[in-house]
């Protein structure tokens, strides 16, 4: 059980001296009562604290992405006598009402430069998107990816961590209809960590559009088969076509927790989009899928080089026109 330790205006701060910090029930409830009232959940760890994947997106978006002091939850880390952010190594002050960021700070925190406490492997990002129709399969794109991805339906399934049910695809769904916008965790059962996190919004007519984040998690001796995506791509959109499917590599710990430490730099892999599209020049693409539901797959980079971002960008640019 939780505590809150302090309540301002602006923020609700929580002191966690855990190992692992998950999205406990009672943190999500912290969490939609301080978006309800205007204010920050300010989760304050130890240096040597790391957060669950499901804490983490809420700290700072999906893994890989950069954290943001105006998210609703923010990460603060306490370092000695000081504070920093945990997803971005910004030196922190409290100013009374919230942890701020200090103003003459001109580098990260001393925290946030040391060396990480495991190995650094890499965690692989899937990010598909789709609407359902009324009556949709809402659990089939999430449940064929992670079997792509794993070899295994998923384990389990909750609102929150540890996860309450097991994976049974009707309950799941029921809970989305139901909820209408809900934000919902799968694990995976494979031989290495898997999860998923599902945001579901309701659309006109009935309808619910998803946003759903896969992350895998690959030790340092153990790369991700990044040869396979084509097909990969293929058979997902063979059994659960999606809208589209964005693919990044994020240097990290395989067991997909976060240290509050600089680790690396994601970056973009690929861009699947549903039917035949033409990309801009120098952006590799290739026709996957059945014919029923084709989809172009754009290569952005080898998930080492940031200029995968700036074919990210171009495409993009190119898509919307």
């Amino acid at each position: 059980m939780s505590t809150v330790d302090a309540l301002t205006d602006r923020a609700m701060v929580v002191l966690q001296d855990r190992p692992v910090v998950a999205m406990s029930p009672w943190l999500a409830g912290a969490a939609r009562e301080c978006a309800g009232t205007g204010r920050v959940l300010e989760i304050v760890t130890p240096a040597a604290s790391r957060l669950s994947p499901a804490l983490r997106a809420a700290a700072g978006g999906t893994p890989g992405a950069p954290g943001s002091p105006d998210a609703g939850v923010h990460w603060v880390v306490r370092d000695g006598d000081g504070y920093y952010e945990g997803l971005t190594g910004r030196p922190l002050h409290w100013d009374g009402g919230a942890f701020a960021p200090v103003p003459d700070a001109r580098d990260y925190a001393p925290g946030f430069t040391g060396r990480p406490e495991a190995p650094i492997g890499a965690q692989l990002s899937l990010v598909h998107r789709v609407r359902h129709a009324s009556g949709g399969d809402l659990g089939g794109p999430t449940d064929r990816l992670l079997q792509l991805l794993t070899g295994k339906q998923p384990a389990g399934w909750g609102p929150a961590e540890p996860l309450e049910h097991q994976w049974r695809p009707e309950m799941f769904a029921e809970h989305v209809r139901r909820e209408r916008t809900a934000r919902v965790l799968v694990i995976g059962d494979g031989p290495r960590p898997a999860q998923a996190i599902c945001s579901f919004t309701a659309a006109d007519g009935g309808a619910l559009d998803e946003t759903t984040t896969v992350v895998i998690g690959y030790a340092p001796a153990d790369p991700p088969p990044l040869q396979h995506l084509p097909s990969l791509v293929a058979a997902l959109a063979a059994d659960q076509p999606v809208a589209s499917l964005f693919v990044q590599l994020t240097p990290g710990r395989a067991d997909l927790t976060t240290e509050p430490r600089w680790t690396g730099a994601p970056a973009a892999v690929a861009l699947a989009v549903a039917g035949a599209a033409a990309g801009p020049a120098g952006i590799p693409a290739q026709q996957v899928g059945p014919q029923r539901a084709p989809m172009t797959l754009f290569t952005l980079g080898d998930g080492r080089s940031p200029d995968g971002w700036q074919r990210h960008r171009a495409l993009l640019a190119h898509l919307r026109h």
